[in-house]
């Protein structure tokens, strides 16, 4: 008989992250990377499931803070380590731990719950919406050439130890969160994940390096990467595996770029993970040699449909009821009246007729400007009740960077 979802007490914290480990496969993280995430895991925000001694279900969040539209951070519960034991499948226990999770959250006072999802389509039942996407691409270096913007030329670089760089580079990350919707305000202690590097990691390629870019002696930018090198028959055919990018300005980013295309014995700059409006597309001669591939990311879940909304701001003035559905989380369900523009929102509840009616899945896809309202109605999955509503609303959901989350959780 299995038990409800428990807090996980701090001392139990070893069994619980095995079962996580082998719901994941099975493979043992390397003990630096362990350690890390048993700093980081916050006890009092985790959850357990028990079958007597042994842990059959495991879930935690992480106290997060997120760009929004407008600017704003965002508290958000960050939802991770989600994993049930292979032995006790199909028997409600994610059910469980998401029931009781969310009710946590709301009793925190967070508005906003994110995750990222090993398979997309498990989380919606719960009202999570895909909120995010993110470009992978491989530049071919021996076919693709880069138009570079003026400037790029007095951009200076020199290699660093990442982690006496990291500092630096931390600094630059957090006055770039602000800019862009979805990416996270670290929290001490996660400054770590970025420099973890463990063998295990690295998939054949070298130690991580790093590469920071100045401009009349301030660091300006950063790369972050590894070289995996490799021979054909025809001579050098090896990748530059791109961890981090971050860049104050055009040219700085094509300098950064530059020098990831220009080192010696690489055929292949590796981008496993950027924003959909992401620069290197419009440098190179070819985005076709790059492979381009869109992958969804940062899954989003309004946990107070009015304070979420309240939180954001909106590209154009919008006086809009929305009819929300919410069927695990019933206290969002019903109309709500926002009242927005770019300087900030109020959203209350209303007995007014509906212009808009959708889940409250839809809405956590729209909430950071990535996903137009517009697209999800010719999915039939938003409804417009007065004619005319939809394409405003959608507009002022809409924001002018793509959304982006940099790094997993």
């Amino acid at each position: 008989m299995t038990s409800g979802a428990e807090v996980l007490r701090a001392e139990d914290w070893e069994q619980w992250y095995s079962l996580l480990e082998l719901a994941f496969g099975g493979v043992p993280e390397a003990p630096e990377e362990r350690e890390l995430y048993q700093r980081l895991t916050e006890p009092e925000r985790s959850l357990a499931v028990w079958d007597d001694t042994e842990v059959v279900g495991t879930t935690g969040a992480f106290t997060f803070r997120v760009s929004v539209p407008g600017g704003r951070l965002a508290a958000a519960a960050g939802v991770t380590m989600v994993g049930v034991a292979p032995t006790h499948r199909r028997r409600g226990i994610l059910t469980t731990m998401m029931r009781r999770q969310l009710d946590d959250v709301r009793a925190r006072g967070e508005a906003l719950a994110v995750l990222t999802a090993s398979e997309p389509e498990i989380y919606g039942r719960f009202g999570y919406g895909i909120a995010t996407m993110k470009v992978s691409a491989e530049i071919d270096t021996a076919q693709v050439r880069l138009t570079v913007p003026e400037g790029t030329d007095g951009v200076v670089l020199r290699r660093a130890d990442p982690r006496e760089a990291l500092k630096v580079c931390e600094e630059l990350y957090a006055r770039q969160v602000a800019g862009r919707p979805g990416m996270l305000a670290r929290a001490p202690g996660w400054e770590e994940q970025a420099v973890l590097d463990p063998p295990s990691r690295r998939d054949g390629g070298s130690p991580l390096q790093c590469v920071l870019a100045e401009r009349d002696g301030e660091v300006v930018g950063y790369t972050r990467y590894r070289t995996r090198p490799a021979w054909t028959a025809g001579g050098p055919d090896g990748t530059v595996a791109v961890q981090d990018l971050e860049a104050l300005g055009p040219a700085v980013y094509a300098a950064l770029l530059r020098y990831l295309c220009g080192l010696d014995l690489m055929r292949t700059v590796g981008l496993a993970n950027r924003p959909v409006d992401d620069a290197w597309q419009y440098l190179v001669s070819d985005v076709r040699r790059c492979v381009p591939r869109l992958r969804d990311e940062l899954q989003v879940r309004l946990v107070d449909v009015g304070g979420a909304l309240r939180q954001r701001s909106y590209r154009v003035p919008l006086d809009v009821v929305l009819e929300v559905s919410d069927a695990f989380c019933p206290w969002n369900e019903g109309r709500w009246r926002l009242t927005a523009d770019a300087g900030g929102a109020a959203c209350e509840r209303t007995g007014a007729e509906p212009d808009l009616a959708l889940s409250v899945r839809e809405l956590g896809a729209a909430y950071l400007g990535g996903v137009p309202l517009s697209g999800l109605a010719a999915a039939g999955r938003v409804r417009e009740l007065r004619p005319g509503t939809l394409a405003r609303t959608s507009a002022a959901f809409g924001s002018d960077l793509a959304p982006w989350l940099p790094h997993g959780f």
